[in-house]
Parts: C-alpha cells; sequence; structure tokens
C-alpha cells in the first residue's frame, strides 16, 4: 500500500489530513493489482474522453491502438469502468425491476437560474496522478459557477460524494435543488435520505445525457486542460494543494458564461450575473436540434475548452 501523504513533512499524517478536512484513508492508495500500463492506458482514456465524449469502448480501444497500445475489448471496458469514463450517448433502457431504486426527474428543463443556491450541479471524475490516481467530486453552483464544494477519495463510495454535500450546506446553506447524474453515488439511500431531510429538491440527468449536467461537465474539462493535464501530482496531498490553489485562479478570473463576471464577485453578491438567468432555457432548446455529431462538436468546442 503507497503512502500519499508526504512522511518528509513536518505535520503528522494524522495532521495533514485533520488540516485539510480529508480522511486519512484518502492519501492511501492501492493500485489493486493495476500495473503501470494500466495506469497509463487510463490516463490516456481520460484524455481522449475530453476530446470525444461519445467514445464507447470499441472507439476507445481503436483510439489506443494508435497510440502503440494493443488491450483487449473486455480490459479497455474495465478500465474504463474503473475511471468512472462513460460516453454520453443515449442507450437502450437496460434497467430491470428493482433496479435504480431512488432515481429523480431532471427538473431543470427550461428553467431560469437567477441567483445563487437556486441550482447546485454535483458530479465525480477521475483525476489522473503521476503514478496512480484518484476520484474528485465537486458540486458547482449553477447561477455564478462557483464551485461550492469538492474533495478527494481514493474510491468511488457513496459517503465521499456526501461529505461534500454536507460541508458545503454547512458553509453556504441549501441550494433549492440539487443535480445529478444516476450514479450509485447519488441514488442510494443515504444520499437521497439526507436531501429530503434538508428539504433539498432533487433533480438527475436522463442516462447518458451529460448535457443535463453541462455546468459542471464543463467544469471537469477547464480543470483538466488548464491544470491536472499540466501539473500531474506526484501524490494525494500534492494533488489536494495544487486543485485548491487553482481553484482560487478560478474563482477569481472572468469567466465568458457570466458575462465575464468573476465567479466569486458573482456568488458573493458584488456581480450580478444576467446571463444565467436563460441559460437552461438556451441549452435545453439547442438540445432538441442536437444529433450525436451535434454532441461531439459542443463538447470539443473552443467554449467548453475556457468557461465553465
Amino acid at each position: 500500500m503507497r503512502l500519499l501523504v508526504d512522511p518528509g513533512d513536518k505535520l503528522s499524517i494524522r495532521r495533514q489530513c485533520d488540516c485539510l478536512e480529508l480522511y486519512r484513508s484518502s492519501y492511501y492508495y492501492s493500485p489493486k493489482g493495476e500495473n503501470a500500463e494500466n495506469l497509463e492506458l487510463m490516463r490516456l482514456m481520460d484524455r481522449h474522453m475530453i476530446d470525444e465524449p461519445t467514445a464507447g469502448v470499441l472507439r476507445m480501444r481503436s483510439a489506443l491502438r494508435d497510440q502503440g497500445f494493443n488491450p483487449s475489448y473486455e480490459r479497455v471496458r474495465r478500465l474504463m469502468r474503473k475511471a468512472n469514463l462513460y460516453p454520453i450517448y443515449p442507450k437502450k433502457n437496460l434497467s430491470k425491476p428493482g433496479e435504480a431504486k431512488y432515481v429523480y426527474p431532471y427538473l431543470l428543463k427550461e428553467k431560469k437560474v437567477v441567483r445563487k443556491n437556486q441550482v447546485w450541479s454535483i458530479d465525480i471524475t477521475y483525476i489522473a496522478m503521476a503514478s496512480g490516481f484518484m476520484y474528485m467530486t465537486a458540486i458547482i453552483d449553477v447561477y455564478s459557477r462557483y464551485i461550492v464544494g469538492w474533495g478527494l477519495s481514493n474510491t468511488l463510495e457513496a459517503a465521499a460524494s456526501l461529505k461534500v454535500v454536507r460541508e458545503a450546506v454547512e458553509i453556504h446553506g441549501k441550494p433549492e435543488i440539487l443535480n445529478s447524474d444516476q450514479g450509485s453515488q447519488f441514488t442510494c439511500g443515504e444520499y437521497v435520505n439526507y436531501l429530503k431531510k434538508e428539504g433539498i429538491n432533487i433533480s438527475m440527468d436522463a442516462k447518458g445525457r451529460a448535457l443535463d449536467n453541462i455546468y459542471i461537465e464543463r467544469f471537469w474539462r477547464t480543470l483538466k486542460r488548464d491544470h491536472i493535464y499540466l501539473n500531474p501530482a506526484d501524490n494525494g496531498l500534492k494533488l489536494y494543494l495544487g486543485i485548491e490553489k487553482w481553484l482560487r485562479r478560478y474563482h477569481n478570473r472572468d469567466h465568458q458564461g457570466i458575462e465575464n463576471l468573476k465567479p466569486e464577485n458573482v456568488f458573493s453578491g458584488a456581480s450580478k450575473a444576467k446571463a444565467t438567468a436563460y441559460a437552461h432555457a438556451n441549452i435545453d432548446k439547442s438540445k432538441k436540434k442536437q444529433n450525436v455529431k451535434g454532441l461531439i462538436n459542443i463538447h470539443t468546442g473552443s467554449t467548453i475548452a475556457t468557461t465553465v
């Protein structure tokens, strides 16, 4: 088992984790049998998915073969699942009775977002490191594009994501709506029951519809292209501190999606965003005209690469 917290730091491992308000388990990474080549394949697949979010196993395997690897179909599928990489095209409904007990409708269709804490969106992504990887949960305030909460974990367990939600609510108050995909972390009883208890309306994307959660998807692309790919972290602590520093810049730089205002200023009330009021209505109108080719263009365009 590999120690991710810097053992040479003057602070103890426990103290480092306490200061960061993270579980100590998040700083112990075990590759669980994944060799160096598999980790490299996962990093390459993550980068490819940023540019081609509709890529399934066959196209992903073809892309890897173009780069000199020859993984089997089963190997690519397993590693994509481990990296939480799923194509965004709609799939046939293969759900069986009793499956996905806690699934809720999508509440944001043509929804006007006119104030902070009206709508939050949450998601999980794979973050590659120089050796190994971790998972990041983040919550974005749709009105301001401000990241109200985030955290790192070495597992996809629901507890890590729920911890991020609890802390965001404690610090910033409750949103009216919290939107997510239908991942197991967001359809489990513990997560759903917490939101119900807090009086937070639950919204979930339709299966395979990443555009339903487009703001957090755009944020992931910006984070990875601006920081993660350029600064691969050696361990979990450096990853955390690097993201924390980058977020300070992100919150205080002009953002095209909110009329070149700064997310922190909009969230704090120092600036008022007008463009956001009709954001979901415009997205939904455009989605009616999109096909799979359109989805590729949206996710690889310069707008998504530079804004969240």
